[in-house]
């Protein structure tokens, strides 16, 4: 990697790949050398951060959404000397609720009973925002992310999800600069969770996208691009 740029390692959520980041991936080279990580072959959280310190640098910023987001937060907790700053997207610090849970059951047995197509539409009201849900380019870009995980990569991450701890007593221990941002109306992962993280990060720095819901870095990549640079400038 140039020593000129900022090594800048990307986690993608559920169902996702580097597709999720293709504005910032496009806009941000000029200052950042960036890796995205793929979620397809591990089975659980530790197996996921594992993987993110096998392929980044010593020292490295940190930026995740959803799923990724909750691979931040183990990479924190067995390397936190090797982040120089992180950035949370639509993400959260508990553990699945029993009805969050319930949810993701449903989802894996439709996924097992051959229906894995079904799953990205069932979930895409919970994704992006209302008044996008007839925006064909950035629904079709969310389907066929989906198709290019696949249905063994897709049940992989639902029980790696279920099986993740409970983050929030670890956010005191995150001393390098944090931002936490999301979606006005991300309906997954709520404005007042991402409230609680940037209130439990000891000076975290908390933005609120609007008109966005859980999918920010593709439904405003403008947004997201220029809160990455100045993440990254800070």
């Amino acid at each position: 990697m140039s020593s000129e740029r900022i090594p800048l390692v990307l986690l993608p959520g559920l169902l996702c790949d580097q597709e999720l980041w293709r504005h910032q991936l496009d806009h941000l080279g000029d200052m950042a050398d960036m890796i995205v990580a793929d979620f397809t072959t591990g089975e659980s959280m530790g197996d996921f951060a594992s993987h993110v310190l096998d392929i980044a640098p010593d020292r490295f910023a940190l930026a995740a959404l959803s799923m990724g987001g909750y691979t931040a937060h183990e990479v924190m907790r067995r390397a936190p000397e090797r982040v120089e700053r992180l950035a949370l997207f639509d993400t959260n610090a508990h553990a699945d609720s029993e009805e969050q849970s319930r949810r993701r059951r449903g989802l894996i047995e439709l996924a097992q009973m051959g229906n894995f197509k079904g799953v990205t539409p069932r979930l895409m009201p919970l994704l992006i925002h209302e008044e996008r849900m007839d925006d064909g380019e950035l629904t079709g870009a969310i389907m066929d992310m989906a198709g290019r995980i696949g249905q063994a990569a897709f049940l992989r991450q639902q029980k790696a999800i279920l099986g993740r701890p409970d983050s929030r007593g670890d956010l005191r221990k995150i001393s390098c600069p944090t931002l936490v941002a999301c979606g006005r109306q991300d309906a997954l992962t709520p404005v007042d969770a991402h409230e609680e993280m940037a209130a439990g990060i000891p000076n975290a720095n908390l933005v609120v996208i609007e008109n966005c819901g859980h999918m920010a870095p593709m439904e405003q990549p403008e947004a997201v691009t220029a809160l990455l640079r100045y993440w990254l400038q800070d």
